[in-house]
């Protein structure tokens, strides 16, 4: 045994003094020792996942910093850990708004000091030569994920050697406790090329001059762009206190396409681009920021303190990479006639939920409930999720007393929780209701004539009123407002009403032309449902199965926007197939849609159109006719799905799906009779399911059973796709120049020098070593047996050699798989060099010499965040599942890049 405890010796110390190490184990001895103080700060870094040798990242944090001032401005620099090209597809915010009112990250080749962090808000700015923003974060904003196939090109000959961190500390009494800071960003990598090159076009306001007192004061922005052809496809606006509104366009031809609009009063973030579209030589770039002076009594001009205004719109677009520019400003003052012609929505303050407004002073942090109100809701891992508690199953008897429907195509459900049924009396959508140009063919049958609208009691079936005679064609969707008014949708005239509920059938609001189908902003094609927001009126409708679109409108009926989910895919996954059913989702700020013929439920942010999630199951047999929405539990789904003219037949059956993991917790459908065409499904405030069946010209109910079992499911939860990363990281904990307070500090980086072909290598070998494992497990099964041999009298050295084996076996393998690691992974210290002349921040705003304007501290960011993102913004809280590679439209899909839009009339 003392032989054998040698032998244990030996070999623990020569991987000790040969370091057979993963390099996961060595970041652990980093992380463990990099910072000297005992604070948070140790404990803000997220563990890095590696997996294969293309991606990486790259956490860059502020090292521990107390500011002694207020707007104050730190900056530090790191390199890119990689010689050769790489592209960012990922930020993750490592802040909070309580500690850092902003954070921008830069590229350049050359930054002010490549050691420790210094003060780019007074003697020097952040980069030496031109400073291309790549990030901004504000005010709590999510995660900002690229859509796919889309990257930052960094490194290589890209003239971006360097990121520089900016952030800007705007009250220092958030520092009373005397914590340190260590707020900062992770940059998901890769080194596999990207067709398209992210970049970003700042329009920016420099001598804007708010008077006190005056009630509106416009910043306008103009230029002619003229570079290659460029795709926005996000957008971003900042303004101090004082802004409203902060819109962007694209001016061709005299025609103005908004890019994006934002209400300034809420966290910033890039939001998804309202249009798609492109922009050539020749067209113009134009913006407008909005201000108020009341409540000044000086004028206030643009400036880097919270005192100052800021009139910014950024532009997140993508080129083909050939011809990608990675940065592009404009500060020109447009023209008075130009802005004559801007869209009446650019001076009109978008409407702001005040649990949704943060304080915009930065002495006052915001109230604790408004700042989580806005976070996105963390994604649940492995956890035990139980259905709602009982199976759906049908109450046979009811209705008491048999109720005379035509194909019952709506449903919705009032105040006072009064079931509304939506019925086509004797029409029948046939095969010659239309023609091929989507032409209502029998308008000679005339209106409908019996009440095509039924308020009916939803325990007892009784109808407690009717209306809607001599009114409609071909009845579709319906729902109520607040106020109880109808919102209905009817194929064959091609229009959205908006009536009283008082039974008088007055018309309150008609949208589109009757049998006039079209695609413009004010005619339909055969819309199919529609949605109203309880808090700001803002109607949705789906349209339909012409257009494949929805469409977003003011309560007065005045077109905001309106998208299509797929059509600004880099992937060219299939676009809406007949959106025929709505859900608006209050407690999520979300819109889901029913996308018929793709058998999917896709969810959108509300206000911007943005992606948030899709689910589609196998069992939905590629139709989902109806969708419904119940918050409790976390939010449910209920859903109806129906025949399929292709592919795999399912079951006609209704669906509880939870909203949070995207699984079907039960499934249900009527005892006494079939699911025929289960048109349209709604879901009371006490759990119970009412089916409108257009086949079979019923409603059925349904109501949970306390005899059904309890399943309890285990879920996997919400996986947020991420980018999978190599054993090539960097973190940085850097020591501040000698002008400032001294923090211990250290930085390690690991780089990737050798080509992609020889860093497969190792990773095969790395699959290939656990087949050694085997055979050493055979070796230490034999160990009893010839201990046993041993007590028989055999010899101590044939023990001893035979104890030895195993080991000497290992290390030969693990000398080996280090020499073969030892071509991909090499350690090195940045080299720290001290920081060079200094320059002034703000150029021609504070008139300091600064070679130019630096956009360091200028473009501080204070506000303008609703999740708006990208065509599909992935988020801490966006409960979006990995992509598989081949995929094209399942339930895992994520945002991909918009392509180069086509022209349609």
């Amino acid at each position: 045994m003392g032989m054998l405890g040698c032998g244990v010796f030996v070999f623990a110390l020569f991987f000790q003094c040969h370091g057979i190490q993963n390099p996961m184990d060595r970041f652990k001895r980093f992380q463990e020792n990099a910072w000297s103080d005992p604070n948070d700060c140790s404990r803000t870094r997220q563990p890095f996942v590696l997996s294969n040798p293309y991606n990486f990242s790259l956490d860059i944090r502020i090292p521990g910093v107390i500011p002694t001032e207020s707007d104050s401005y730190f900056c530090m620099a790191v390199p890119v850990p990689t010689s050769r090209e790489a592209y960012i597809v990922d930020f993750v915010p490592h802040a909070s708004m309580d500690t850092a009112h902003h954070m921008i990250l830069y590229g350049c080749r050359t930054p002010y000091a490549t050691q420790g962090y210094w003060d780019c808000g007074r003697e020097l700015g952040t980069c030496r030569d031109q400073a291309k923003i790549m990030y901004a974060w504000a005010r709590n904003a999510p995660p900002t994920k690229l859509p796919k196939d889309v990257g930052f090109k960094v490194g290589g000959d890209t003239r971006i050697n360097y990121f520089v961190l900016q952030i800007h500390y705007g009250d220092v009494n958030n520092f009373r406790d005397h914590h340190r800071d260590c707020s900062g960003l992770t940059l998901r990598m890769t080194s596999k090329p990207q067709p398209f090159i992210a970049g970003i076009y700042l329009m920016m306001s420099l001598d804007t001059v708010i008077p006190p007192g005056k009630k509106v004061t416009n910043a306008d922005i103009a230029c002619t762009y003229t570079s290659s052809p460029m795709y926005p496809f996000a957008f971003r606006t900042h303004t101090h206190s004082l802004g409203k509104v902060v819109s962007g366009y694209r001016v061709r031809n005299g025609q103005w396409t908004q890019i994006g609009r934002q209400s300034p009063l809420l966290p910033q973030a890039f939001y998804p681009a309202t249009n798609t579209i492109d922009v050539k030589n020749g067209d113009i770039l134009a913006a407008r920021c909005m201000f108020t002076g009341e409540g000044r009594t000086t004028n206030t001009e643009i400036g880097g303190t919270s005192n100052d205004e800021m009139c910014n719109f950024y532009i997140m677009y993508y080129m083909d990479n050939i011809h990608a520019v990675p940065y592009m400003n404009c500060g020109d003052d447009g023209s008075s006639e130009l802005f004559r012609n801007i869209p009446s929505e650019a001076s009109t303050p978008i409407p702001v939920r005040p649990d949704h407004m943060m304080s915009m002073r930065h002495e006052a942090a915001p109230h604790k409930d408004a700042v989580e109100s806005l976070e996105l809701e963390e994604p649940k891992r492995e956890e035990e999720v139980r259905d709602q508690g009982a199976h759906l199953v049908e109450v046979s008897d009811w209705p008491e007393a048999e109720l005379q429907f035509g194909q019952v195509s709506g449903l919705a459900l009032n105040s006072n929780g009064d079931l509304i049924i939506f019925h086509r009396g004797d029409h029948i959508w046939g095969r010659n209701s239309f023609n091929m140009n989507g032409m209502y063919q029998q308008k000679a049958l005339g209106p409908i004539q019996q009440p095509s609208i039924m308020v009916v009691d939803p325990v007892k079936g009784r109808v407690l009123r009717a209306s809607g005679r001599n009114m409609f064609y071909l009845p579709h969707g319906i729902t109520t407002d607040k106020n109880d008014n109808y919102w209905v949708t009817d194929v064959a005239l091609h229009q959205v009403f908006k009536l009283s509920n008082s039974g008088t059938d007055q018309q309150l609001l008609v949208l589109g032309e009757a049998f006039e189908p079209g695609s413009d902003k004010n005619h339909f094609c055969q819309p199919t449902d529609v949605a109203v927001d309880p808090v700001t009126g803002h109607v949705f409708v789906s349209d339909g199965y012409c257009n494949s679109r929805i469409l977003k409108f003011s309560p007065e009926g005045k077109y905001i926007s309106h998208w299509g989910a797929g059509s600004s895919d880099r992937k060219r996954r299939f676009p809406f197939r007949i959106p025929h059913s709505l859900a608006f989702l209050p407690d999520k700020r979300e819109l889901c849609v029913a996308d018929r013929d793709n058998g999917r439920i896709q969810c959108f942010m509300a206000e911007t159109g943005e992606f948030v999630k899709e689910i589609k199951k196998d069992a939905f047999g590629g139709e989902v006719f109806a969708i419904a929405y119940s918050p409790v539990q976390g939010g449910l789904i209920y859903a109806v799905n129906g025949e399929a003219p292709y592919g795999q037949a399912a079951p006609l059956q209704g669906f509880v799906i939870s909203y949070s993991t995207k699984e079907i917790l039960d499934s249900f459908s009527p005892d006494t009779q079939e699911f025929k065409l289960p048109h349209d499904i709604v879901v009371t405030a006490d759990g119970s399911v009412f089916v409108g069946d257009a086949a079979s010209d019923s409603v059925m109910k349904f109501v949970q059973s306390s005899k059904a079992e309890h399943r309890s499911v285990k879920k996997g939860g919400i996986e947020v796709q991420e980018i999978e990363e190599t054993e090539t990281f960097v973190q940085a904990n850097l020591k501040p120049l000698p002008k400032l307070p001294a923090l211990s500090a250290v930085a390690a980086v690991q780089k990737m020098e050798e080509p992609v072909q020889k860093m497969e290598e190792p990773a095969q070998k790395q699959h290939q070593q656990p087949l050694a494992a085997p055979e050493e497990n055979k070796e230490k099964e034999k160990l009893p047996s010839v201990a046993n041999q041993s007590a028989q009298g055999v010899s101590p050295a044939v023990i001893t050699t035979l104890l030895l084996i195993p080991l000497v076996v290992v290390i030969a393998i693990g000398v080996f798989i280090r020499w073969r690691k030892g071509r991909m992974y090499s350690d090195c210290q940045v080299k720290m060099e001290p920081s060079g002349s200094t320059g002034g921040i703000l150029g021609k705003i504070r008139g300091k010499a600064a070679g130019g304007l630096n956009l360091g501290n200028f473009f501080a960011s204070h506000k303008g965040y609703t999740r708006h993102g990208f065509d599909r913004l992935s988020t801490e809280g966006s409960d979006l599942e990995k992509d598989e590679e081949d995929g094209t439209d399942s339930e895992n899909e994520e945002y991909s890049a918009p392509p180069p839009p086509v022209s349609s009339s």
